[in-house]
């Protein structure tokens, strides 16, 4: 027994009377006890146990920390145990269980898309031309890097439009202005236009990774609105104006 157990007994085991509690604390055979009223005994010994020497051994505040917390976790491990059928085995059958279907779906879905899409500009270097971003998201493409290959191939799809004159040169448009814009003009390929900088800002900002499918859409779409005619403002006048003219007769 240590010395703070032993001096913690000998208090609790004093004869206790309404008023004093009484220490044989003889020093010889003759000596008559010592008889120490109750309150000053206890904080006697209050006083000698709280000196260093009986808690030099004492777990740190951490460790008791620690303890506690493991403590909890064993308790709240027994708890879900005794409340799943088959017990701890239960419980371990439904945490794999439960771990595969978020794994499943993480590998389904991906990475959760972003909220909000990006308010960054599409261009981000030097002005080039549609055909050396072309030849950049190929070069990119052949080497199996998709998200530089998608970038690249959205950038090319605008520079071509700004070229054709359907799309003013702005250098701080986004992948989302550009595709609203467009589709003014290109109106049957709206949606996809779209999608296309969705794809764009998710794999730049939104940290997707791109596949060979998302690229080979984008190459589509460019080689689609490269010979699509435009639906000038004064074309789409004149046929509605003809729409209307037609349905008054």
């Amino acid at each position: 027994m240590s010395l703070a157990g032993g001096v913690l007994t000998a208090v609790l085991a004093l004869p206790r009377t309404d008023d004093a509690a009484v220490f044989a604390l003889s020093h010889s055979g003759d000596e008559p006890p010592v008889t120490i009223p109750r309150d000053p005994a206890r904080e006697a010994a209050r006083r000698e146990l709280s000196k260093r020497m009986y808690h030099e051994n004492d777990p740190s505040l951490l460790q008791r920390a620690l303890n506690a917390f493991w403590d909890w976790v064993d308790k709240l491990f027994g708890a879900a145990s005794s409340a799943t059928p088959g017990g701890a085995l239960g419980l371990l059958i439904v945490a794999l269980a439960a771990m595969a279907l978020i794994g499943a779906l993480w590998w389904r879905l991906g990475t959760p898309r972003r909220g909000p899409t990006s308010a960054a500009p599409l261009f981000d270097d030097r002005p080039r031309s549609a055909a050396e971003h072309r030849a950049a998201a190929e070069a990119h493409a052949a080497q199996d890097h998709w998200n530089q290959a998608v970038q690249e191939r959205m950038r090319a799809v605008v520079r071509s439009l700004e070229e054709r004159a359907l799309l003013d040169p702005r250098p701080g448009r986004t992948a989302d202005e550009a595709a609203a814009e467009a589709g003014r003009t290109l109106p049957a390929h709206t949606d996809r236009l779209r999608a296309a900088a969705r794809d764009f800002d998710d794999v730049t900002y939104g940290g997707r990774t791109a596949t060979s499918e998302t690229y080979h859409r984008l190459m589509e779409l460019d080689h689609d609105v490269e010979r699509t005619k435009p639906v000038l403002a004064s074309s789409a006048q004149s046929t509605a104006h003809s729409v209307r003219q037609g349905a008054a007769e």
